[in-house]
């Protein structure tokens, strides 16, 4: 979308068939979408997506909304306290979410693109090599070697873009030819867990402003994703190390057991309210990654370029992947329209990419190492980490402050949800003298009861791991 709006001839290469003929749900039970491995799992179409969809596609928009998603504003998230005495601010508009299942957006997304008159949909097929040569250290990139029904094919073109996501195989062709192709990658030590619902004729979702349905047990994160179409889904996201609880969320009977002990859970559950639609399945090798493309002012390849996971993905958890990956296309797009010399183009892109989303991509990676420390605290019934200098005490008593914080304060809450939805830099929005000196208001109460906030109500590890009828592991 982002590219024929320039007015470029676009053929894309799909290894997967084409959506199902139908409605949401049969795309979401018939499309067999293994080119996606997180297609099943809910989603969260932040922000960030929402307002270049609305800004650049609003006929797109028109036609999710068509299709049973929903648009959910600031104010709708605020809880009753906070809504007492909410009064709107300039931005506030810009703070909202799209609710409805990643298959709705994809059939959806699909069919406009068919629509586009530059567009060619080649699919199913498999990109097995490409067309490239080492000039001096510097891969030219000439197109694409297809295999289609047993036929293979060259394809050349002026410029080849890998979307192909997490599973991508360009890095390693790339390699084999000589590229010097870097790479980050950390394991953020966690697994989550999926079920989807519907709820019954007659029922409806649980009145918002009660618990949250979503949190933290320290031993446990959770989280419920209202969709379209009177779908829902649940996430119970585990640490590695929990073995007999990953085993137990195997199991649709424990899954549903675990999610009606915790308060935020319970009452879309409870009383029958709504009925699973698939077994319990999760998602490992949750690591963000992050290729680089140039090495020491040199691009790897020209008239090439990855985007979206292909090129970087956080942490599934936080939501960030489709924001960033239709914000990458579009810094693509503009690269690719404003310069004509293959390797200006390769530099600005990777310039770009890192003014715009490397503060994103780092921002997760702290967040990952603060969920890895807070849970194995849990696993050793310690509420706090435990800091090893003043420095990083303060660090942690000014995050559990601004956590307590965001909770009370709407003007806190709104400057979080502005990072959160990725709408400024990471924790911009603390340059506000008013937010500084809320956040140190809270500090002055003390960390242990600012940690204590951050936990939901539910059971404690031992109390779950003693419904499930399961002995804690040691640490």
């Amino acid at each position: 979308m982002s590219l024929a709006q320039h007015g470029h001839r676009i053929t894309l290469f799909e290894r997967d068939d084409s959506p199902p003929e139908g409605n949401a749900d049969d795309a979401f039970f018939g499309w067999d979408r293994k080119g996606a491995a997180q297609f099943r799992h809910p989603h969260a179409f932040l922000g960030l997506m929402c307002n270049l969809i609305a800004d650049h596609y609003p006929e797109l928009l028109e036609q999710f909304y068509a299709a049973g998603a929903r648009r959910v504003d600031f104010a709708d998230m605020l809880s009753p306290a906070l809504s007492k005495n909410y009064v709107p601010a300039e931005g506030d508009d810009r703070l909202w979410v799209l609710l409805c299942r990643r298959a709705t957006i994809e059939t959806v997304m699909r069919r406009y693109v068919e629509t586009l008159p530059n567009v060619t949909i080649t699919n199913p097929c498999t990109v097995t090599g490409i067309i490239a040569e080492n000039d001096h250290g510097t891969i030219n990139v000439h197109g694409l070697i297809v295999e289609q029904a047993g036929n293979h094919s060259e394809h050349r073109a002026d410029i080849t873009i890998d979307a192909s996501g997490r599973t991508t195989t360009f890095p390693r062709w790339l390699q084999s030819l000589g590229g010097e192709l870097g790479e980050e990658k950390d394991d953020a030590e966690i697994v989550y867990y999926t079920r989807h619902y519907r709820l019954r004729e007659g029922e409806t979702e649980p009145p918002r402003g009660g618990r949250s349905g979503a949190g933290d047990l320290g031993y446990l994160k959770f989280g419920v994703f209202p969709g379209d179409n009177g779908n829902f889904a649940i996430i119970l996201c585990l640490p590695v190390a929990e073995e007999r609880l990953k085993k137990a969320v195997r199991d649709a009977r424990q899954f549903d057991e675990i999610c009606l002990s915790i308060p935020g859970l319970e009452p879309w559950l409870a009383n029958d309210r709504a009925t699973g639609t698939t077994e319990p399945f999760g998602i490992g090798d949750i690591q963000s990654v992050w290729r680089h493309f140039v090495t020491d002012t040199r691009p790897v390849a020209r008239n090439f370029f990855a985007v979206g996971d292909a090129a970087l993905r956080t942490n599934p958890l936080y939501g960030r992947g489709c924001s960033t990956g239709i914000l990458h296309a579009n810094i693509l797009a503009e690269v690719i329209d404003h310069y004509r010399d293959p390797a200006t183009r390769a530099l600005e892109f990777e310039q770009r990419t890192r003014e715009q989303i490397r503060p994103i991509f780092e921002a997760s990676l702290r967040e990952d190492q603060r969920g890895i420390r807070r849970a194995r605290a849990s696993m050793e019934n310690r509420l706090l980490e435990k800091p090893d200098s003043l420095k990083r005490w303060l660090g942690l008593a000014f995050a559990d402050a601004l956590s307590a914080a965001a909770r009370d304060e709407v003007h806190v809450l709104r400057g979080a949800l502005r990072t959160f939805h990725l709408l400024e830099k990471p924790g911009a929005f603390l340059n506000d003298w008013r937010v500084r000196a809320t956040i140190l208001r809270y500090m002055l109460r003390g960390r242990r009861r600012n940690a204590a906030s951050r936990l939901q109500p539910g059971p404690d590890r031992d109390e779950m791991h003693a419904k499930l009828g399961l002995t804690p592991a040691t640490p």
